[in-house]
């Protein structure tokens, strides 16, 4: 197995494996469970989404898309209201 991505969230994280899976490629979330230990701090280094070596030339592409999505979400968050942790308007 080798790591393909470091998640920043458990949610990037799924939405990883679920593309790689969309894809035929098996794909394992590890750390998924230390993210409890750590509360509200960030996953990045605790959680990554791995493929076994035969699947690594697959699943490059796909995992280099994704993150190029997630990173412009983003930065238009970031434009928007200047808080990347923030998903949703506030409100008022």
């Amino acid at each position: 197995m080798r790591i393909i991505y470091r998640a920043q969230s458990l949610i990037d994280a799924h939405l990883v494996k679920d593309a790689l899976e969309s894809a035929d490629v098996p794909a394992f979330i590890a750390g998924e469970y230390l993210t409890g230990a750590v509360g509200q701090l960030p996953a990045l280094d605790y959680v990554a989404v791995l493929v076994p070596e035969s699947s690594v030339d697959t699943a490059e592409p796909i995992v280099r898309e994704i993150d190029r999505a997630l990173a412009q979400a983003r930065e238009a968050i970031v434009e928007e209201d200047g808080d990347p942790g923030t998903l949703l308007p506030a409100p008022g």
